[in-house]
């Protein structure tokens, strides 16, 4: 069954921008077409002039005195204004942070698996908050869990930078880890063949198949140097 869509009750954005006859104070200080300045007129005269060129009255500085009025086409310095906006947001960097939890005494397997997930999390320039959560009398022991931070830390050196050192906090210790410089730069894309992979490729060189005479030549028992003479060709 579809999920009903919900009704936006906000109400619309509202243009606060006075233009043309929304402009109600008796005089402005006039900006023509150009951008060069034509002095305080009356509004009425503001507002013939840019009705003359086909352009709008725009107040630009409200709260100067008088108003500050730029002739202009609107429709298309709002355009060029919301795509500024749109390519200030697009360059600006938003960081996620992440949080992988341990437990003091974890498994092998899977510190590994955590381990990755949070190499993941750093390769796409997340910030990623460690935290361990220490149980009944585990919590007498922090060093434990300070040895396994910085265990942590070390194996990811080169693609982490640790914010906040191991701090705790009741039952939990964590510790803050960040994109190292070379991950922010993209020299550091996450691309580089696994250990399974750098493993298999010596492996596949030295079981490479021999040329296909040799290997005929084996099977059928001949080879290609020349046959012994036998006893009656030499009789």
């Amino acid at each position: 069954m579809p999920v009903p869509r919900r009704f936006d009750r906000r109400p619309p954005e509202r243009d606060l921008t006075r233009t043309n006859e929304r402009i109600r104070v008796p005089e402005v200080r006039l900006v023509g077409e150009d951008g060069k300045q034509i002095g305080v007129v009356k509004t009425s005269e503001a507002l013939a002039y840019a009705q003359e060129r086909d352009l709008d009255l725009v107040e630009v500085a409200p709260d100067a005195r008088p108003p500050v009025c730029r002739v202009l086409d609107y429709s298309k310095y709002k355009y060029e204004q919301a795509q500024k906006q749109k390519a200030a947001r697009k360059h600006q960097q938003q960081i996620t942070i992440r949080e992988i939890k341990f437990r003091p005494k974890i498994a092998q397997n899977d510190y590994d698996t955590k381990k990755g997930h949070v190499k993941r999390f750093l390769l796409g320039r997340d910030r990623v908050k460690v935290t361990i959560m220490f149980r009944g009398r585990e919590v007498t022991h922090p060093e434990r869990g300070t040895a396994l931070l910085d265990k942590l830390a070390g194996e990811l050196s080169d693609i982490a930078v640790v914010e906040q050192t191991p701090l705790q906090d009741g039952r939990n210790m964590t510790m803050m880890l960040a994109p190292s410089k070379a991950v922010l730069a993209g020299e550091k894309d996450g691309k580089a063949p696994t250990e399974a992979e750098a493993e298999a490729e010596p492996q596949a060189e030295a079981g490479a198949p021999a040329p296909k005479g040799d290997a005929e030549g084996q099977q059928n028992g001949k080879s290609d140097a020349p046959a012994p003479a036998s006893s009656d060709a030499a009789a």
